[in-house]
């Protein structure tokens, strides 16, 4: 089935680098990847934090690869939470709407290093519930030496929010977002790729509570969630298929990824239903963000 990717990175300059070195895909090899990976579409996601990269990337970059690449990209604004003279009364709903206006589908990815009860991050959700934006988010561990919003071992502060922001649709995405799908985790082991079989963690309990939490299953970290329990995984598919997205973010050229050929073989298995597959792969994109594609 042709996919639609929620959650890519790339950039319009060549040889356009991440801080940690690595060189960002560009459109035209973005889009090599997906002929192999039968992706029809995508989310251009912009990388605005400094704690992500070392030179900011602007809204206004991501939308001209979107209207340029119009056949293949939409595209997501993203607000830093600092913007605005850093502070916590700034009207960032004129920002998200100015963006919204020309086309933007939701707000992220978001990266600040902030806590998620920090006054400066909750007038981001506010406003992005006020604005009805989807916003896409990666959770860290700890302040210093990470990019995502900081949280705790049972991620107290995403429930909060949630719960805080009930029309707020939140996109979950990180290592210490998925890593919570098991209750076996660990403050050491939620940042990093937990193996072995899975009983219902904090992610299934929030999933079940939070009807407007869904899941980015995007990178290694919604891959290896999954795949690290196929059992657990189809009956978590089956229970929230509704609310979770294909994705890959891809950042440099070519890269690998997996959960393409993952969602496959697990239909062709008849592991998941066929509703629940469509809905992964494209479905919930189509529906949750108003685009205008067959499903």
């Amino acid at each position: 089935m042709k996919k639609i990717d929620i959650h890519v990175h790339t950039s319009m300059w060549e040889n356009a680098q991440i801080n940690q070195g690595v060189v960002l895909a560009s459109p035209e090899q973005l889009k090599e990847s997906y002929a192999e990976l039968d992706v029809d579409k995508a989310f251009l996601l912009p990388l605005i934090s400094p704690e992500w990269r070392f030179c900011a990337q602007t809204n206004e970059e991501i939308e001209f690869l979107a209207n340029k690449y119009s056949d293949t990209f939409y595209w997501f604004c993203n607000v830093d939470p600092r913007m605005g003279k850093n502070s916590a009364s700034t009207d960032l709903s004129a920002i998200i709407m100015h963006y919204k206006s020309r086309g933007a589908k939701g707000v992220g990815e978001v990266t600040a290093n902030l806590r998620f009860d920090d006054p400066l991050m909750d007038n981001l959700f506010y406003h992005c519930e006020m604005c009805d934006m989807p916003v896409t988010i990666h959770i860290a561990p700890k302040k210093y030496d990470y990019y995502g919003i900081i949280d705790e071992l049972g991620l107290p502060g995403l429930e909060k929010m949630l719960k805080k922001h009930p029309k707020l649709k939140v996109f979950g995405h990180s290592q210490c977002f998925w890593s919570h799908i098991s209750a076996d985790v660990t403050e050491e082991s939620m940042s990093d790729y937990p193996v072995g079989k899975v009983t219902e963690g904090a992610l299934v309990r929030l999933m079940r509570e939070c009807p407007n939490l869904y899941c980015d299953v995007s990178a290694m970290s919604g891959y290896n969630a999954l795949s690290r329990d196929n059992d657990f995984a189809y009956k978590f598919i089956e229970e929230f298929g509704d609310r979770m997205f294909y994705g890959t973010d891809i950042c440099r050229a070519y890269q690998k990824t997996y959960l393409a050929g993952w969602l496959d073989k697990a239909y062709e298995d008849g592991c998941i239903s066929y509703d629940n597959y469509r809905s992964i792969c494209r479905g919930n994109a189509i529906r949750v963000l108003n685009l205008d594609l067959p499903e």
